[in-house]
């Protein structure tokens, strides 16, 4: 759970005498989508002055992304990726504190 502010529908509230802002605040659960997808990606960055840049392309399952890294690794020797994994999230706001 994470708490946020809400400063764009309630502005903070200035107290000239002491120069200190206050903000409402809430709490937000975030769960994932169940209808959308995940998408991973995996880039190569293997090399000494620059990275190798070869790239999976956006792939739906850690399975795929794990054979596109064997494949590439095979033909290259390259051993270091960056894994990028997106999904979409749902935030739901709980009570204002």
């Amino acid at each position: 759970m994470i708490t946020c502010c809400d400063d764009h529908w309630n502005p903070p509230v200035r107290d000239s005498a002491r120069g200190r802002y206050r903000f409402r605040e809430y709490h937000v659960t975030t769960v994932p989508d169940p209808l959308a997808l995940p998408a991973f990606t995996a880039l190569c960055v293997t090399g000494e002055e620059r990275d190798c840049g070869a790239a999976s392309g956006t792939l739906h399952a850690p399975d795929e992304l794990t054979r596109w890294i064997a494949g590439h690794c095979a033909q290259t020797g390259h051993q270091h990726y960056e894994q990028i994994v997106r999904a979409i999230l749902r935030a739901e706001p709980g009570a204002w504190q």
